[in-house]
C-alpha cells in the first residue's frame, strides 16, 4: 500500500476483525484492552454508567444509598471520590468500559486489594467490598480521599489510563505517590496522607499538587502514567456538570 494511501477494510473484514471473541469459562473476559465482557449468572457489580451493551435478560440497579451499612452511606453522601456502583442481575452477557481506559483483571483467592474508587470497573458478587476513608471526617465535604477494599474469592476489573506500573514497598523503601495517579495497593498497606509544599512546582496540575500518599511496610502500590482529577464530568443525561452530588446527606433518604 502506498505511504500516502489511507488504510481501509472491506465491510466483511471489519466485522470479522472486531467481532466478539467467545471464550467459555471465566465470568470476566477481555474483548480488548479497553472492553470487558461479563457473563452474568446471577449478580455482578460494576461502576455506574460503565455498561455499553448487553444481551440476555439483565436488569441494572444503582446501589442503594443505605446498602452495606450507614458508614458506606455517609461516605457516598459527602464525597465525590467514590463512584456509585450498579448491580447487574439476571442471565446474560454485558460489555463494560470507561472513557477508553485500560482494563486489568485480577483474581482474588482469599486475599485482598485496595482500589481507588474511581478506578474500580467491576467485581464478582463473591467479592466483599468496604469503603475506606483516608482523611478525617471533617475533610469529607471538601473532597476527602476514599478507596474500596476488596477481599474474598473472585475476579476484579480495575481501570488505568495507560499501562499501570507496580512498585514494591518494603520497610526500608517506602513509596511516595501522587493521589491522582494512584490506582491500587496491597490489602495490608494503610497509606498516610501528608502535605509537602516543596513539591508544589513538580507534582500535579492543580490545587492538590502538594498532597502525597505515603506507603510504608511490606507490599505494593500500583500507579498510572496520568493524573486523574475529578473536575467536571458528564452526568447520566449527557450534560457536563459537577462530579459532586447536590443532594448531600439528603441523598441518604431520597
Amino acid at each position: 500500500m502506498p505511504a500516502d494511501q489511507t488504510p481501509t477494510r472491506s465491510l466483511s473484514e471489519f466485522v470479522r476483525e472486531t467481532a466478539e471473541r467467545d471464550n467459555p469459562g471465566d465470568v470476566f473476559e477481555l474483548e480488548s484492552h479497553k472492553m470487558l465482557e461479563v457473563k452474568v449468572r446471577g449478580r455482578i457489580w460494576s461502576k455506574l454508567g460503565a455498561m455499553v451493551a448487553y444481551k440476555g435478560n439483565l436488569t441494572f440497579k444503582r446501589e442503594g444509598m443505605l446498602e452495606g451499612g450507614i458508614m458506606k452511606a455517609l461516605v457516598r453522601a459527602v464525597t465525590s471520590e467514590m463512584e456509585p456502583l450498579a448491580k447487574i442481575e439476571g442471565q446474560g452477557v454485558c460489555y463494560l468500559a470507561d472513557q477508553g481506559k485500560e482494563i486489568t483483571i485480577v483474581r482474588l483467592t482469599g486475599d485482598g486489594l485496595n482500589v481507588n474508587g474511581n478506578d474500580l470497573l467491576a467485581f464478582e458478587d463473591t467479592v466483599h467490598h468496604d469503603i475506606t476513608m483516608h482523611r478525617r471526617v471533617a475533610d469529607m465535604a471538601s473532597g476527602g480521599l476514599f478507596s474500596v477494599k476488596l477481599h474474598g474469592q473472585g475476579m476484579v476489573a480495575i481501570l488505568s489510563h495507560g499501562t499501570p506500573l507496580t512498585l514494591r514497598v518494603t520497610p526500608q523503601t517506602p513509596i511516595f505517590t501522587d493521589p491522582n495517579a494512584t490506582v491500587a495497593w496491597s490489602e495490608n498497606l494503610q497509606p498516610q496522607l501528608r502535605m509537602d509544599a516543596s513539591l508544589r512546582s513538580f507534582l500535579g496540575r492543580g490545587g492538590g499538587e502538594t498532597l502525597q500518599m505515603v506507603f510504608q511496610g511490606d507490599g505494593f502500590v500500583v500507579v498510572q502514567p496520568y493524573e486523574e482529577h475529578a473536575g467536571l464530568r458528564s452526568d447520566d443525561s449527557g450534560n457536563s456538570g459537577s462530579s459532586r452530588s447536590n443532594g448531600g446527606l439528603g441523598d441518604l433518604f431520597g
